[in-house]
């Protein structure tokens, strides 16, 4: 049984060159993928201006896969928003 081609660049790109323009690109993965609201500020912060948020909450897809960080304007826990303290103006409506 023949294998399916390997992706293009151009799919590579759409797939993978989300994240080069993501705001929260910089930080470090501690940060982005922290279970807590206080350790999360930062990337929450950088949702607020994302010109990706959507993107980012798509191909995560934090409800699907038990995901612990921030992701679409959210702090996530084992796949489930996580209420903040603080309103964070960048979240995506996941309803």
């Amino acid at each position: 049984m023949p294998s399916a081609p390997p992706p293009s660049l151009p799919e590579v790109l759409e797939f993978f060159g989300w994240r080069a323009a993501a705001a929260c690109s910089g930080l470090p993965p501690q940060t982005v993928f922290a279970r807590r609201e206080t350790e999360a500020r930062p990337a929450l912060t950088a949702c607020e201006r994302c010109p990706v948020v959507r993107r980012c909450l798509e191909v995560v897809a934090p409800a699907e896969n038990w995901f612990d960080g921030v992701s679409g304007g959210r702090l996530w826990r084992n796949g489930r928003p996580v209420p903040l303290r603080h309103r964070v103006g960048g979240a995506v409506d996941i309803t």
